[in-house]
């Protein structure tokens, strides 16, 4: 690192948001710079300091939490007329390091993607290290030599307030309104995640789903320097017998794949290697994951969906469903699913929110309302009981957010491994 060239060192530096990207961008950045600590709620932190003396300090630089919207926390006035000085973890991480980087974004599939790609690179003897959304603060990361690779998952609150991050390789996934909440509009949200293609530097490669509409049509008002790569998402069914993984029989998972497999491809990585590497994947906890399953029965947790968009793509792939939705929905969030798909689906739906989804689904798809998760399982298993010589699959997949009984979409889906246990005794 050259430190005449490095925009944070030997500076002014507040860090704003105590999680852990926060926590790892202050004890990183603490070496060569003045750097001070807030939080709207955490008091005990050691540096931290009070609001009057953040208003009376000039800084160069704020590192925001991704997790901060800068519109709704205690700061606001102050983030607003500072947004010249406000950058990201990732920033820093360009600042000091220019290691290759495969970012992948998009709405949904962004963990599933960057785990296989680790585990894929992992196999082939690369240097690599998974960061970013998916748990791992990029500045959290040691040791990192030339040659070190980095997976990052990228959200779009990360994006929105990145200003220098570049990376070799970049991937949308996927577009779909979600967030809105955070960002207003949906084209906010379409133009952080394009941030990521914006500033990608010549001889790097944008990844995009070639059908998705919201990303054809913002491709055409931008010119970009990256050479962009349009992906295929339609596997053939010749490469998915090859790969004999049943975890990728679902339209979501085979989109992933897809794109792993030409992000792969300019890689030059080993097909031998590649192809044992997704042969043994078995995926993320709580995403589209088969928690149960003996002969025609079929249990599949998905906590981590969140919205209608993330849960559609299963709702395709099984005869005779017993969806279990509802939480916290998102603005704007829409039940967008072909009508010939109705008949085989029963909805459960619990929570208080219940009105939302009622709304959703009405003349479309059966449905049923409970007070509670444990309540509309009690209720599937005694339906699916009745059922004992017809395939048919438990499908949680809640298309919501998880903050109305749940501290996260992790907690839920723990518990809902635990209803499992109780009432199969398993």
């Amino acid at each position: 690192m050259d430190r005449n060239l490095n925009i944070f060192f030997n500076k002014k530096i507040l860090v704003y948001g105590l999680g852990k990207s926060g926590l790892s961008a202050y004890n990183f950045l603490k070496k060569n710079n003045n750097v001070f600590l807030y939080d709207d709620f955490q008091k005990k932190q050691k540096n931290i300091k009070s609001h009057q003396f953040i208003l009376q300090t000039i800084f160069d630089f704020i590192i925001i939490s991704p997790g901060i919207d800068i519109n709704k926390c205690k700061l606001a006035k102050y983030l607003k007329k500072n947004l010249k000085k406000i950058y990201s973890d990732l920033d820093v991480f360009y600042s000091y390091y220019k290691n290759d980087c495969i970012t992948v974004t998009g709405t949904n599939g962004k963990s599933t993607t960057c785990q296989l790609l680790y585990k894929i690179l992992l196999q082939q003897k690369y240097d690599v290290r998974l960061v970013g959304n998916i748990g791992n603060p990029i500045l959290s990361a040691k040791k990192i030599k030339p040659q070190t690779i980095f997976v990052v998952e990228a959200s779009s609150y990360q994006l929105e307030y990145s200003k220098i991050f570049k990376s070799r390789y970049s991937a949308i996934l996927n577009i779909a309104p979600d967030h809105i909440e955070r960002h207003k509009t949906l084209d906010r949200y379409i133009n952080a995640k394009f941030k990521l293609l914006k500033n990608q530097p010549k001889n790097s490669f944008g990844f995009i789903k070639k059908s998705d509409p919201l990303i054809k049509k913002k491709l055409k008002g931008n010119k970009l320097r990256c050479k962009i790569i349009k992906v295929n998402t339609n596997i053939s069914n010749k490469i998915l017998s090859k790969l004999n993984n049943e975890y990728f029989m679902t339209e979501a998972n085979q989109e992933n794949l897809s794109f792993v497999l030409s992000i792969s491809e300019k890689l030059k990585l080993k097909k031998n290697l590649l192809i044992e590497t997704i042969k043994k994947f078995k995926g993320l906890k709580y995403r589209q994951q088969i928690v149960y399953k003996k002969s025609l029965f079929t249990i599949i947790n998905d906590s981590k969906s969140t919205s209608f968009s993330s849960s559609i793509g299963i709702l395709k792939t099984s005869s005779n469903i017993y969806w279990l939705l509802g939480g916290i929905h998102k603005k704007g969030d829409k039940f967008n699913l072909s009508k010939k798909y109705y008949p085989k689906i029963k909805a459960f739906i619990f929570g208080k929110k219940r009105n939302f989804f009622n709304h959703q689904l009405k003349g479309k798809v059966k449905f049923e309302n409970f007070n509670n998760l444990k309540d509309a399982f009690k209720k599937v298993l005694k339906l699916t009981k009745k059922e004992k010589f017809i395939k048919k699959t438990i499908l949680f997949s809640p298309s919501a957010a998880s903050f109305d009984n749940f501290k996260n979409f992790e907690e839920r889906g723990f518990y809902f491994d635990k209803l499992i246990k109780k009432y199969l005794n398993v």
